[in-house]
């Protein structure tokens, strides 16, 4: 066993991996810097580019990525007034008020301590809880698995949406997109229409391209066409005491950044709640814990480590249900699964007992990747803040040839560009009518395991109705699935009568 763990960390090591997590960060936090782009569209873009490298270089710069990115939308956020990311949105409450005071560097510095801090805390946590969660997992069945499925795509489609129906429309729908292709039974085609390319299924990335990318692209440079640029001009103090966080004032906020954590940590652990979540929640416990909350949205260093800290800490929690499970805790680890996939890996339980190295391989690439962000973050940040400065003229189109050449070099097909066309008018008009595109994601990631279990609970029940019901794990887990959605719908039947 301890054997095991070296060899995993040796490979972390290695000086191509260290410099494919270095790139990784490095991208990650130019990405995040630039408004309208955020990890999980910066993975689905980068996934081909992952190819060309080793199973454990790969996910570490695919790692390095989103956790660069996380804290990237800081920099937009405190400077301009526009958060980079969508977790970023509370940092800009107090963040763009010291960017205004002449204090943005000083804003930006505790941004990066208080990721740096939530992150390595939620890293920790998935190290030591991984692997007693999975060997857990280990002794559920079928049902057990179908069950939590629909509980985890029910919590899901809540997600990014006012209608919980509409989020479990759009999940259906991916499930449906997630059957396309060979049955895995009777090995028969189904819902290809003659179409010999859809046999072999769907690749997930020009789905993720087209639904997390291009289509964000074509709703940006709709938004620019009517925005008027208004923004005020920020300039930067040169006095220590607005530029720097000493030591000391790191250790005023220790409170809030350790309740941060844990916030982010349990949040991103549990599977569709997201950083916005744990960014907003954090954010409000700060405000309650303080003895000026008055003080809160007028330039508070507390407000940016609570949201920053929280926020981060989502990155490595969320893969806890991936690696126990194999049920994705966000977007991002939703794409994971297809870099995983693609080197041969299946994230879940079994990946303890058959890739335990490899399993130790990410932990140390994730720890890397933390004592990265803090060095990229100290060493580059200024020049980090001229991301943002980038004209949309000049940046949308090497993004739009990114996105065609990510989803031909899937496959190198010019039939995945043709998917990747489809799903982005698809996104586009979810989009515009309040349906959850990560709900349809996350659908059609899981559509496999939900199918193979529900045939498996079938074939072995001979098609028995109440087998289910001998499984008291799997009647629990479905029992709160009915509840969710019967108390959602309850609570929205109020909301509406309440409007009238």
């Amino acid at each position: 066993m301890f054997e095991t763990i070296l060899a995993g960390f040796g490979d972390t090591l290695n000086a191509a991996n260290l410099f494919f997590v270095f790139v990784g960060v490095t991208a990650g936090v130019i990405a995040g810097a630039i408004p309208g782009i955020n990890g999980p569209m910066a993975i689905a873009l980068c996934i081909p580019f992952s190819y060309y490298m080793t199973p454990v270089a790969a996910i570490g710069f695919l790692v390095g990525l989103n956790k660069g990115a996380f804290f990237g939308g800081a920099i937009s956020g405190v400077l301009l007034n526009t958060p980079g990311t969508p977790e970023a949105a509370a940092t800009t409450w107090d963040g763009y008020p010291l960017a205004k005071q002449g204090k943005g560097e000083k804003a930006l510095r505790i941004a990066l301590y208080s990721s740096v801090t939530g992150d390595a805390f939620s890293t920790l946590i998935l190290i030591f809880v991984a692997a007693p969660l999975a060997s857990v997992a280990l002794y559920m069945g079928p049902p057990e698995i179908f069950a939590l499925i629909c509980i985890a795509m029910t919590i899901i489609a809540g997600l990014g949406t006012k209608s919980l129906v509409r989020g479990l429309i759009a999940a259906a729908a991916g499930i449906l997109v997630g059957t396309v292709g060979i049955e895995p039974v009777s090995a028969m085609p189904r819902l290809t229409f003659g179409i010999v390319e859809l046999e072999r299924n769907i690749s997930l990335i020009p789905i993720g391209i087209g639904m997390l990318a291009l289509s964000e692209i074509i709703l940006q440079l709709e938004r620019q066409a009517d925005r008027k640029d208004n923004a005020e001009r920020i300039s930067f103090s040169s006095l220590p005491t607005d530029r720097f966080i000493s030591l000391r004032e790191y250790a005023i906020y220790i409170k809030t950044l350790f309740r941060s954590s844990i916030i982010g940590t349990v949040v991103g652990a549990l599977p569709g709640l997201g950083a916005p979540v744990a960014s907003f929640f954090a954010y409000d416990q700060a405000v309650k814990h303080s003895p000026q909350p008055e003080s809160f949205g007028k330039g508070n260093l507390e407000g940016i480590a609570a949201s920053e800290s929280a926020n981060s800490a989502v990155v490595a929690a969320s893969l806890i249900p991936l690696f126990t499970l194999g049920i994705p805790g966000n977007v991002a680890s939703a794409l994971l699964i297809g870099a995983f996939v693609i080197h041969g890996m299946i994230p879940g339980p079994l990946m303890f007992e058959h890739n335990e190295r490899f399993i130790y391989s990410i932990y140390g690439n994730l720890l890397i990747a933390t004592l990265f962000l803090f060095c990229v973050g100290r060493l580059g940040l200024k020049t980090f803040c001229k991301a943002v400065q980038v004209p949309a003229p000049v940046l949308y189109p090497i993004i739009i040839f990114t996105c065609v050449m990510g989803a031909y070099l899937a496959q190198y097909a010019v039939f995945d560009v043709a998917v990747m066309l489809f799903f982005t008018i698809l996104a586009y008009f979810m989009r515009k009518f309040d349906y959850s595109i990560i709900c349809l994601i996350i659908g059609f990631i899981l559509a496999p395991i939900w199918e193979t279990s529900l045939q498996q609970i079938i074939i072995a029940s001979e098609q028995a109705p109440y087998t289910f019901l001998t499984r008291p794990v799997a009647v629990l887990l479905m029992a709160l699935t009915f509840y969710i959605v019967i108390k959602t719908a309850r609570n929205g039947k109020k909301s509406s009568e309440d409007k009238t």
